[in-house]
């Protein structure tokens, strides 16, 4: 594929990070309803409209400055995060690991069905769409699924990194004795200021790019970091 100028860039990867962030979000509240929690439910979050879960800060500020930052080489967005109240679950430890994971797990899946509409669907339409339609559908299309692969990965990785708020922290809790558990969790307000940390001083970039790396080279077959 050739490279893409800002605006173009701009206009494929908006809608698959909203979609991303969108379903992270409404899958922590899906899971979290049917484990007994309905807060997110009760409070109109498990939905597909982006309106509600819209954060300005995270969803609009964040990505545009990442994108300026980086040259659109790397983006990460956040929607408001869906509540949740352990105290309704059976077992609140255990329970919120599993609404944790379910963000991760749907990107992960949001990523596979986008590498079969890119690979399998679209590839089979080459030859068979008339040029212009080609051109201008499927052409930019296809950007889109690609860049929704790739910020699907990188949304699932970054979020299973266990540093306190990120959704691999609560399986670090679920699995930690209660003593050991709420000490750990105590770093739960200097988390994002340890991310950031991390992301600035180029840590974050050498933890998660092998992973994010292999995980694209395996869906879309060429090596893209």
């Amino acid at each position: 594929m050739e490279e893409l100028n800002t605006i173009q860039k701009i206009a494929v990867m908006a809608l698959p990070l909203v979609f991303a962030i969108v379903l992270h979000e409404v899958a922590h509240g899906w899971v979290a309803d049917k484990l007994g929690d309905h807060t997110a439910r009760d409070m109109g979050r498990l939905t597909l409209n982006p309106i509600p879960h819209i954060d300005l800060f995270g969803t609009i500020i964040m990505p545009i400055l990442l994108f300026v930052i980086t040259s659109g080489r790397f983006v990460f967005g956040s929607a408001k995060p869906v509540p949740i109240n352990p105290y309704n679950f059976k077992n609140p430890k255990k329970d919120m690991a599993l609404s944790s994971l379910a963000g991760p797990a749907a990107n992960l899946v949001m990523a596979l069905v986008f590498t079969f509409l890119l690979r399998i669907v679209i590839a089979g339409l080459e030859g068979k769409v008339p040029q212009f339609y080609w051109d201008w559908l499927i052409i930019p299309l296809s950007y889109m699924l690609v860049y929704g692969i790739i910020i699907n990965v990188v949304l699932a990785v970054l979020n299973l990194i266990p540093i306190p708020p990120l959704d691999g922290s609560r399986v670090v809790y679920w699995l930690l004795p209660d003593k050991q558990a709420a000490s750990y969790y105590r770093l739960e307000p200097y988390g994002m200021f340890i991310i950031l940390a991390l992301f600035a001083f180029g840590f974050l970039g050498r933890i998660m790019t092998p992973i994010v790396s292999f995980l694209l080279t395996l869906l879309l077959g060429e090596k893209i970091f």
